[in-house]
């Protein structure tokens, strides 16, 4: 295997791992308006994600960074053509920074329900426009012999892409409400684990549809093994939630997550980025990639950061795995309410 094709796999993982982690964490975000009764219970859901929102963050900086270093061509088109998409994102992903750190700030109740506004829709915009990002990928979009986008904003918008969104926007509600489930007691744990149910109902038909799309039209047997799984672990995610068994619920839509990225990589390669003009001006991951000696200094430099990467944030995970609900709120925030 060469070295562009390693490093094609190690950005898959990268995203794949912020889709995982940071699926659950936008999936709390949005719940803080469908599944909280009251500032308590949205304190909860905040609190479950607290401790961790950033250290999720680190596998899109990785992912991108990645990216710059290893394919730049595949960069200069992906953030030149889908600059305002990920313009949006960027915006969402600071401003929803800035909501959890300043949202306890003041005690005024204007100025709390604001910032809690804030994190719902910089959780649940982010959701979708991933979505409709990498559908644009795997489907591809108009990229001219130069290796330059040259469609419109509309054409980012079209139906297959915005069925991706609506997948990712489910899949991760559905996967936040199963972690709420295991990372609370008490009422609000129920009620997630009944939203969970029909969110993942509705995912489970999104995803099916958009799988079963995406296979017909650039799969093949490996990815076809992906969809597999994908869809075997949603369905068994669902059984595990309704008897309960949250922790199950959790791996299981976290391996749906897993294995649909995973598809949507490997009906991609050997492309990065597909030219619907003429597939002789698509991005490989052959012309697309850096020097043979740019990806060795790279992989040496991977092979040392991502076990101490992987070793704090596991150690963070551990650290903060207790269950939590509205009795382990200080009274002071309680009484804000």
């Amino acid at each position: 295997m060469e070295l562009h094709d390693v490093w094609f796999v190690l950005i898959a993982v990268l995203w794949t791992g912020y889709f995982f982690l940071e699926g659950f964490d936008f999936g709390v975000g949005i719940l803080t308006k469908l599944l909280a009764r009251n500032r308590p219970e949205r304190r909860v859901l905040i609190n479950t994600i607290g401790p961790v929102w950033d250290g999720n963050e680190v596998w899109l900086l990785t992912a991108g960074g990645a990216t710059f270093a290893a394919f730049p061509e595949w960069y200069a088109t992906l953030f030149s053509g889908f600059y305002l998409p990920l313009l949006v994102i960027l915006v969402c992903l600071i401003v929803r920074g800035v909501a959890f750190e300043y949202r306890a700030k003041r005690p005024e109740e204007n100025w709390q329900r604001n910032w809690e506004t804030a994190i719902f829709w910089t959780s649940l915009i982010p959701a979708f426009l991933w979505g409709v990002a990498f559908g644009n990928i795997v489907r591809g979009v108009k990229i001219d012999q130069h290796f330059e986008y040259v469609g419109t904003l509309g054409d980012l918008f079209n139906s297959y892409a915005l069925l991706g969104g609506l997948v990712t926007l489910t899949l991760f509600t559905f996967h936040g409400a199963v972690f709420t489930a295991l990372k609370t007691v008490g009422d609000i744990r129920l009620r997630a684990r009944k939203l969970a149910l029909w969110v993942g109902l509705v995912t489970a038909a999104l995803a099916l549809a958009f799988l079963l799309w995406t296979q017909a039209d650039s799969g093949d047997g490996k990815s076809l093994v992906a969809l597999i799984v994908a869809v075997a672990a949603l369905v068994a995610a669902l059984v595990a939630n309704q008897v309960g068994r949250e922790g199950w619920s959790f791996a299981l839509s976290g391996v749906t997550i897993v294995a649909s990225v995973a598809m949507l990589f490997l009906s991609l390669f050997p492309n990065v980025m597909p030219s619907t003009l003429d597939a002789d001006w698509s991005l490989t991951v052959t012309n697309a990639s850096s020097s043979p000696y740019t990806l060795k200094i790279m992989t040496w430099c991977a092979a040392i950061a991502t076990p101490l990467v992987l070793l704090y944030q596991s150690w963070t995970y551990w650290v903060f795995r207790k269950r939590i609900g509205t009795q382990h709120i200080a009274p002071d925030a309680a009484a804000a309410h």
